[in-house]
């Protein structure tokens, strides 16, 4: 057994290299080409591709932003013309030195930073619609070109600054400088984007209500991205301040702001390469274009930008590489799959359950409410749940079982009365905060991240515990034991390089539960854990559970239709009815009871599930 770990533990060792290799070969060509650029093309190819460097630079912010994680943003415009005029209105009234230009760099990095740090906070804060950061940064480069007609013949108003002294480089020395930059920063986007990091980004950008109860603080994740994001912009703008020697509003504006989107778009966002090919490309050809002619060149790259996205919505990048997979698998006979390892699975000590050796109830609910506006969902609800203890939850449908589940795992969910996880309150705490707790949850409907892997999702709901990589994959997961347990007994272990949305429904919902308990928590909350699955199933994860409660000492309430179900494997059950809890008792009081027959009488088990 340990020959076989060592083994595969030393496959994504073997196979990361083979990838930095390959990258840093691409890398390496590019910056050749950049180097030799200026003695092959004329000159004025080469004094266009040096701002088009700097826009592609630019555009490749976005794609991280908006490609990877969701963000629609329009802002980077302004982030680039803060960098630009913070050169241009130091070098018009400091003169030029390399004092005042490391001012004008820092200054317009500071303060790109701290206005992409407020638009972030004003975006991001806790229930935010993902349409906030779109129509805030939609607003921003408009008020910094306001801002720009108000300075008056101290910002050159609508007629910028022009003139003034700055570095002394040549035309080539610039595009050498600048295209290399480029081709930088791309391969540093590529592995950061790649990396364990990056794949908190894509779940950000696809389920972000489950990240946020794995733990993970995607409000401030998206807020540092922002932040170095417009720094980078800043660089880029500082640096066409500096090559073209006049800065305008224009670099700022909103429609600025909207061609750096559409050049994302055509060349295929959430791909890298392609914005910053496609912006290269656009800007170099609109420059010819303009010039031949000039009357009717913006409707022919606006009739192409319609063409590619109705066409191709995805834009040209992702069908070039689908078509270099096909010739790659043609010629050579293997397929591009075996490039993604996959991590070797090792034990994680479980030293991060909260209240471990308390005497304290592991949950004690006191006098729990929750109403909209004159609704009341739950009323008065007061119990107290041990560890070593499994309590099923049962009620008809309505009565206030995934609220009472919503307010235990969200500090913000409920109107009323306390929650407290071994004797500490979470009082008005977000989901993320909660789940420091010691609270796990899952959902009634099967909630993960379709494109990523089992081994991708496992990883993530560790990231609380153990910090993801910025730059590249962990060779191993390390697993407690009793996520381990369920991916072993339920046969996940072989999928782990297999993408959640090819898994079976069976295997889905015993991933959630893997992803839950990787959280280490105190206190599992299961809303329906088995539905949909089949009587075997059902039979595989009921013993599951039982064995969690009796060997781990882990507090599990469950929510569950099928009462067969929940008396097979509960110790203890709760009523819920009309969002008051009716009765609270042993597995034999409830089920005996009559006034529980009556109330699941005339299709208990058939009960509609929103």
């Amino acid at each position: 057994m340990a020959d076989l770990t060592t083994t595969t533990a030393t496959l994504p060792v073997r196979v990361a290299s083979t990838r930095l290799r390959f990258v840093g070969s691409i890398a390496l060509l590019c910056i050749a080409a950049a180097v030799a650029g200026p003695y092959v093309l004329d000159s004025y190819t080469v004094n266009i591709m040096v701002r088009s460097f700097l826009y592609a630079t630019t555009a490749l912010t976005v794609d991280i932003l908006w490609g990877y994680t969701g963000i629609l943003t329009f802002g980077q415009a302004a982030f680039f013309g803060i960098g630009a005029y913070a050169a241009g209105i130091t070098f018009t009234y400091m003169d030029f030195s390399l004092q005042t230009a490391v001012l004008a760099l820092f200054a317009g990095i500071a303060v790109s930073a701290v206005v992409a740090a407020i638009t972030g906070w004003v975006s991001f804060f806790y229930g935010a619609s993902p349409l906030y950061v779109a129509i805030v940064t939609l607003a921003l480069p408009i008020i910094f070109v306001q801002v720009l007609y108000s300075g008056g013949t101290f910002t050159g108003s609508s007629s910028g600054l022009v003139g003034y002294n700055t570095f002394d480089l040549s035309v080539e020395a610039w595009f050498t400088i600048c295209g290399v930059g480029l081709v930088v920063l791309t391969t540093a986007a590529w592995f950061f984007v790649n990396s364990d990091f990056g794949r908190v980004l894509v779940a950000i950008r696809e389920n972000e209500q489950r990240c946020t109860y794995l733990g993970i603080n995607a409000p401030r994740i998206k807020i540092l991205l922002m932040v170095v994001m417009a720094m980078i912009a800043s660089i880029a703008g500082y640096a066409y301040a500096g090559y073209t020697v006049v800065v305008a509003p224009e670099i700022g504006s909103f429609v600025f702001g909207t061609e750096l989107v559409m050049w994302v778009a055509l060349g295929g966002r959430g791909t890298l390469v392609g914005p910053v090919l496609g912006t290269v490309a656009i800007d170099v050809t609109s420059a010819y274009l303009s010039g031949n002619l000039p009357y009717v060149w913006k409707l022919i790259v606006g009739s192409i930008f319609v063409l590619v996205i109705v066409a191709l919505p995805q834009g040209i990048a992702p069908v070039i590489r689908s078509a270099l997979r096909r010739l790659w698998s043609a010629t050579s006979g293997r397929d591009v799959a075996p490039m993604l390892a996959v991590p070797a699975l090792v034990e994680a000590s479980e030293g991060h359950r909260v209240g471990t050796g308390s005497d304290a109830p592991a949950l004690d609910i006191a006098d729990l409410a929750r109403s909209y506006g004159s609704l009341k969902v739950l009323e008065g609800v007061t119990f107290k749940a041990l560890g070593s203890e499994l309590l099923g939850i049962i009620g008809p449908n309505g009565a206030g079982k995934t609220t009472l589940m919503r307010c235990l795992s969200d500090g913000f969910e409920r109107t009323d009365g306390t929650v407290a996880v071994f004797g500490r309150a979470i009082a008005r705490t977000p989901p993320q905060a909660v789940v420091g707790f010691g609270i796990g949850r899952s959902f009634q409907a099967t909630s993960l991240f379709e494109t990523l892997t089992v081994a991708q999702c496992l990883r993530l709901a560790r990231h609380r515990l153990d910090r993801a990589n910025l730059l590249s994959h962990a060779p191993t997961l390390a697993l407690p034991e009793s996520a381990r347990h369920v991916i072993t007994a339920t046969g996940l272990d072989r999928e782990l390089a297999i993408e959640c949305r090819h898994l079976s429904h069976g295997m889905k919902r015993a991933l959630e539960l893997a992803m839950v308990l990787a959280l280490e928590p105190s206190v599992l909350l299961l809303d329906e854990p088995t539905a949909g699955l089949t009587k075997p199933e059902r039979t595989l994860i009921g013993g599951i559970l039982v064995d969690l409660v009796q060997r781990a000492g882990l507090c599990t309430l469950i929510i569950e239709h099928d009462l067969d179900f929940v008396r097979e494997i509960s110790t203890r059950i709760i009523v819920l009815h009309q969002g008051k809890v009716l009765l609270d008792g042993s597995v034999a009081q409830v089920v005996g009871s009559e006034l529980v027959r009556t109330i699941y009488a005339g299709g208990a088990h058939a009960e509609a599930r929103p």
